[in-house]
């Protein structure tokens, strides 16, 4: 009998032996991955000039990280001057569940911009980068938003690529489109490209989606245009949830050097820490309720009205029901519809 307990003591020994082994070793993984993404942050562009703030109301912000994404397509991979935002989108994501919903900002969408008057709201990064960017965000629907990523079109070509490629169903209306606009991804960046020959599920090459993503004549217009857009943010972040860690790592080495943030780099390391844990739950376009028309000679996207929208989208974001607009939405709301009728 006293073999028999010896045996078992032993065993229990080995046991918890094993178990701490295990722990520090999964302690070690998570310090090494943190050093090697501090070791890649030099290849960023940071930013971290302070952006104005609004005194909001809607407390049920804090529950909430919101991050402005800017896409913009440069060739000469200028990320804060001299260029446009052709995609703006917003990030919340739940500090809790770690949810993430996805609410892509029209561009033609008719904001008033500090200091430049009434106009599209992709103006505003070219007026004035990101900081004016999410300074005009702010104001006009009310958010709290302090940072950014800005990522150059042609960094979602090379991380499709460094992932092996995204699923994403092309319609038949899309197919003509996308094989038309990825020729000419592929032409900008100097790379091969390869016709998609039929609609379906397709696993697309970075050149073809980047297409994807810049496609605009078909129905629905710049609106599915968004559409495709998160459905690309979508897909490459299942894709990078189920990556080993040398595919993550080539991706990195791609996209760090084209994109620039105001997130620290703390903030930034957290993110990716977090990354198998993040899974995007709602995606909309916004405004909601919106018409299309023509302001001073120039198609926009006019809110009907901002507050009532600015309300579903705190309903949206952050659940926050009977949300009161802030007196600088309403303002402009009142503003807006002056000049629209």
């Amino acid at each position: 009998m006293s073999d028999s307990k010896d045996k078992k003591k032993r065993y229990k020994r080995k046991k918890k032996i094993l178990f701490l082994e295990i722990i520090l070793i999964l302690i070690a993984c998570i310090i090494a991955f943190v050093a090697y993404i501090f070791s890649k942050l030099d290849n960023v562009d940071w930013d971290d000039s302070s952006v104005y703030q609004n005194d909001i109301s809607d407390s049920n912000m804090k529950k909430y990280t919101n991050i402005a994404i800017f896409g913009v397509d440069s060739r000469d991979n200028e990320l804060t001057a001299n260029t446009r935002s052709d995609s703006i989108i917003i990030a919340s994501i739940n500090k809790r569940s770690r949810e993430v919903k996805l609410v892509s900002i029209y561009r033609d969408t008719y904001v008033y911009i500090p200091e430049h008057g009434y106009t599209k709201l992709n103006h505003a990064y070219a007026y004035g980068g990101p900081k004016l960017a999410i300074e005009t965000i702010n104001r006009n629907f009310d958010m709290n938003i302090t940072d950014f990523v800005t990522v150059n079109f042609s960094a979602v070509t090379d991380a499709v690529d460094a992932l092996s490629g995204i699923t994403i169903e092309i319609t038949e209306e899309e197919l003509d489109e996308v094989n038309r606009y990825a020729k000419d991804v592929a032409r900008i960046n100097n790379k091969e490209w390869t016709r998609i020959k039929e609609a379906g599920i397709q696993t697309l090459t970075g050149v073809q989606a980047t297409g994807y993503c810049r496609v605009r004549y078909t129905s629905g217009g710049d609106f599915t245009r968004a559409e495709r857009q998160r459905k690309v943010i979508t897909a490459l972040l299942d894709k990078a949830k189920h990556s080993n860690p040398v595919k993550l790592s080539a991706a990195a080495d791609k996209v760090l050097p084209q994109i620039c943030t105001g997130l620290s780099g703390a903030e930034f390391t957290s993110l990716a820490l977090f990354l198998p844990f993040y899974h995007i739950g709602d995606q909309t376009g916004f405004p909601f309720d919106k018409e299309t028309a023509t302001i001073n000679k120039a198609s926009v996207v006019v809110s009907t009205t901002l507050s009532s929208n600015v309300i579903k989208l705190h309903e949206y974001l952050f659940g926050t029901s009977e949300y009161e607009p802030s007196d600088t939405v309403s303002d402009i709301s009142s503003e807006i519809s002056q000049r629209y009728r």
